[in-house]
């Protein structure tokens, strides 16, 4: 998981666009946009397609049913999975229509009619006309009654949290439990335990949860079959595989697979 970085003598500066801009765009499978940052807060959602969008902090994800709230002055970068319909809502910095005025990117749930809403709000970002302000103020009361949802990888801070989760994202089918991946670092499981919680908020079990879905949906947008999917990810089953994602993600991979191929 790459990181992202404030301007440095080593590191590239990150651009910075003061506006954030409302628009429809497309990006390519694989296709990026690098690190920037804007005065103002950003809606990012995708009609098709898995977004990515990466910080300093981690990694959020989301399917067509999500959109993440990305706070003014951020800096952060987007990456496509799949042939992306990327969709970007801008909103002045003093404007926090989401709950408990979020102040870290937060992946929220799209309701039918707020994904409609964003749909119809970037379809002519030039517009300015009465109709298409009042559309914004039904937008802003729908983000109010978003659900945010668990959809993050967490970056590491401490080097043996860090080699553990390497070893994870480069194969999520393996099965180790802690003590196994504590012993092939070097590292107690207890200690292992401790970090997971105290850097991440979550258990281990949790956070290889989030890395396994992860992985399945950049696989899903390659049009990977469901049962390769399971197997490649870590689960026993297509069942056991399907049952985790439609808790997750309120449908199941095929209905995710289908969402995508008609852009949501």
């Amino acid at each position: 998981m790459s990181n992202i970085r404030q301007s440095h003598p080593d590191r590239p500066t990150v651009r910075h666009t003061p506006t954030a801009p409302t628009r429809a765009k497309v990006l390519a499978a694989g296709e990026r946009i690098d690190a920037h940052r804007h005065d103002d807060h950003q809606i990012v959602y995708a009609g098709s397609g898995v977004l990515a969008v990466t910080t300093d902090a981690g990694t959020w994800f989301a399917p067509g049913n999500r959109a993440i709230w990305v706070p003014a002055g951020t800096a952060h970068a987007h990456r496509a999975h799949g042939h992306l319909d990327l969709h970007l809502v801008g909103l002045p910095a003093d404007d926090n229509p989401p709950p408990d005025s979020l102040d870290a990117p937060t992946v929220l749930a799209v309701s039918p009619l707020l994904r409609e809403l964003i749909l119809a709000y970037t379809r002519d970002p030039d517009d300015d006309s009465p109709e298409r302000r009042r559309l914004l103020a039904v937008l802003r009361d729908e983000l109010r009654a978003s659900p945010q949802q668990p959809l993050r990888l967490p970056t590491p801070g401490d080097p043996r949290l860090a080699a553990v989760c390497a070893l994870v994202h480069a194969d999520p089918a393996d099965t180790r439990t802690l003590a196994a991946l504590g012993a092939a670092t070097g590292v107690g499981e207890r200690t292992l335990s401790r970090l997971f919680r105290g850097e991440f908020g979550m258990t281990f079990p949790q956070w290889r949860t989030q890395s396994r879905l992860y992985h399945a949906l950049r696989l899903l947008a390659e049009d990977t079959p469901v049962t390769t999917v399971a197997h490649r990810c870590g689960w026993s089953s297509a069942s056991a595989f399907i049952d985790v994602f439609h808790r997750s993600f309120g449908y199941t991979p095929g209905a995710h697979n289908r969402r995508a191929r008609q852009g949501g």
